[in-house]
């Protein structure tokens, strides 16, 4: 496999890793400790990520409870969750932080479904710019004489088959995360 294959194939995987996680902050009908992975936490001046500084856990599937380890973060923490893109309302007890997830409205489980859609295009077009490059350093692998023309007409059928794998992994990446916006 030359090593223009190998190379786009690592970049193919790091954007398909890359849509997993921007779909994990997507905020659906479902509890997910994932929701809180970009909320940063005041912690003694610094700005901290939740999951250092509290434990998050699921005990129902519209339910999250935050339970920091230090009790005077739970201000921090509220007023982190707050002002945050999730729309959210977290309510204390002095001990721990219970948030439920409200069921999403129709309008809202649209817009979700868009933005979803708009993540997995600019992971398409990321996979498409993989391949162009791919075949511009086959193109120079032929010219320096490091193949020949059939090698790079195979590396470059393999590359396009590679790069159909991962827009067809994307797809159905996308398609899940639409069932799981669009559950009620």
């Amino acid at each position: 496999m030359h090593s223009a294959l190998k190379n786009a194939e690592d970049r193919m995987k790091k954007t398909i890793a890359s849509l997993k996680d921007e779909f994990a902050t997507l905020r659906t009908g479902r509890a997910s400790a994932a929701l809180f992975e970009k909320i940063r936490v005041d912690y003694y001046g610094e700005k901290t990520p939740l999951n250092q500084v509290a434990n998050i856990s699921i005990p129902e599937a519209r339910l999250i409870v935050i339970q920091p380890w230090d009790r005077s973060l739970i201000g921090e923490i509220e007023k982190a969750i707050r002002t945050s893109e999730l729309s959210l309302n977290p309510s204390n007890d002095g001990k721990v932080i219970r948030i439920a997830i409200p069921p999403l409205t129709e309008e809202r489980r649209k817009e979700l479904a868009k933005q979803a859609k708009n993540m997995a295009e600019q992971s398409r077009v990321a996979v498409r710019n993989i391949r162009r490059d791919g075949n511009e350093e086959l193109k120079k692998a032929l010219k320096d004489g490091e193949l020949t023309e059939d090698e790079e007409q195979r590396a470059s059928e393999e590359l396009q088959n590679l790069t159909d794998k991962y827009i067809k992994e994307i797809n159905h990446i996308l398609e899940e995360k639409e069932k799981e916006i669009m559950e009620v």
